[in-house]
């Protein structure tokens, strides 16, 4: 039997050939995960969303001090009137025409308004909603940009080791040709050889398109074209699991996730609604402070009358306290009580719902993530047992104990192998963020120990 190169060999030397062309090619526009994560920030939509809402709620906060600030009212007017009288018996007839003009500054400072005092806290705690929103945006931006741009690796990673496999299996089926033309082989071995060759270019194509999807999902959540992450560093240590037991996590989260603190605040919310609807039983009371002018020109309504006396202008200056007691209001007051209880209850439900959410999910990301470290190690195993496995049926190939086919699947289970690690180790990085995400501590600081195992 002729003598065959090494596959193994060639693998090594296309990987890294390829490899370096793909870092060659990308190392003027590559980007760090960090780098990409900035540039998403200031583009992605759900994120300036949760911005935009923030910034609305809080001018609404604002509002709802308004109702416990006093109010003042300037008003004016002028008035022209024409007068027609007749007086009996002597039938005596007067028309005259008079200008009335008035000025005046009101204001009123609610002293007992128990509903407006409710509304301005139901403000404050919609802010503190609303930014619990944009905790929870900022946190589910950094995990979608982080797994986009590690989808992007994997499928750089699947395409390299496909055209690796493509080259070795190319050099395979030459072998078997060459010694199927001096006879040394049968017409099977290159048969098969040629199938294989034939779904590793099927793999390839695959691999490529999924290759140029990963991209423009990377590039529509940025907003730029060109992005070329970063691989990771040779030898890398990915991280342990994070300090602190699965319990120990989950009851952090009571504390810390966005979605507990959204809902226990509509919680809060709904209990000041209560407040409001009790308070259309309760009287109200205000400060009132007024000073008006009314100036008379060419007399008055009465001023031709005798007796009358014609003023010119008029001065009053009041200040007061005015209190308003509800009676009855067509039982309107009973019936939104019993509404925002209802409402009430639901909102204490919600919340029992989400904490049973949070700590499902989160106990769900740390077992993943423990999984996910194992899968890793195991994997490291098994690839060095497939190149072992890959050298014995080469050598057994060489010498006649080991026929084509034999060395094909050897071929397929390491570089089966080596995607599938290249893709948990992706994964645990991923995974370590969504855990802080499910526990709701992540933040973006927290991209700097991913990004420093990155090569730059």
């Amino acid at each position: 039997m002729q003598p065959l190169r090494p596959t193994l060999a060639l693998f090594q030397r296309s990987s890294i050939s390829v490899l370096i062309g793909i870092a060659l090619s990308s190392a003027a526009q590559a980007q760090s995960l960090i780098e990409v994560y900035d540039m998403a920030k200031g583009y992605d939509a759900a994120y300036q969303s949760a911005k935009s809402q923030f910034q609305a709620n809080l001018a609404k906060a604002d509002q709802g001090l308004a109702n416990l600030l006093p109010t003042a009212n300037l008003s004016g007017g002028a008035t022209r009137s024409s007068l027609e009288s007749t007086t009996d018996p002597a039938t005596t007839k007067t028309e005259r025409s008079y200008t009335t003009q008035t000025a005046g500054v009101n204001l009123t400072q609610p002293l007992y308004r128990p509903a407006n005092l409710a509304n301005y806290r139901q403000s404050q705690k919609a802010l503190d909603a609303a930014q619990a929103a944009l905790i929870q945006a900022e946190q589910d931006l950094i995990v979608r940009t982080s797994q986009a741009y590690f989808d992007v690796l994997g499928s750089q990673d699947s395409l390299t080791f496909v055209k690796a496999q493509k080259t070795a299996v190319a050099e395979q089926l030459a072998s078997a040709k060459r010694n199927f033309e001096v006879g040394t082989a049968t017409i099977t071995d290159t048969r098969e050889a040629q199938a294989r060759y034939d779904l590793v270019i099927a793999q390839e194509i695959a691999a490529d398109n999924d290759l140029r999807v990963k991209k423009v999902a990377l590039e529509l959540l940025v907003g730029k074209s060109g992005i070329a992450p970063f691989n990771i560093k040779n030898q890398s240590i990915l991280p342990p699991v994070p300090e602190g037991s699965m319990d120990l996590w989950v009851s952090n989260s009571e504390q810390l996730h966005p979605s507990i603190q959204q809902a226990r605040t509509n919680l809060d919310v709904a209990k000041l609604e209560t407040e409001k609807a009790q308070a259309g039983h309760k009287p109200t009371v205000d400060f009132t402070l007024g000073y008006n002018a009314q100036r008379n020109l060419n007399g008055t309504a009465v001023s031709a009358l005798p007796g009358a006396v014609n003023s010119t202008q008029i001065m009053i200056a009041s200040a007061g306290i005015s209190a308003n007691l509800p009676l009855f209001a067509g039982f309107a007051t009973q019936n939104r009580i019993r509404e925002t209880v209802a409402l009430e209850e639901k909102a204490r439900t919600d919340l029992e719902g989400v904490q049973r959410q949070v700590a499902q999910a989160t106990r769900t990301a740390y077992l993943g993530l423990q999984s996910g470290l194992g899968q890793v190690k195991a994997l490291e195993a098994a690839e060095s047992s497939s190149q072992a496995a890959l050298d014995a049926n080469q050598l057994g190939y060489k010498v006649g104990v080991r026929i084509n086919i034999d060395v094909l699947n050897s071929q397929s289970q390491l570089y089966q192998t080596k995607r599938d690690l290249a893709k948990a180790r992706y994964d645990v990085l991923v995974g370590q963020l969504k855990l802080r995400q499910a526990n709701g501590s992540l933040k973006a600081e927290d991209l700097q120990a991913v990004n420093a195992l990155l090569a730059k």
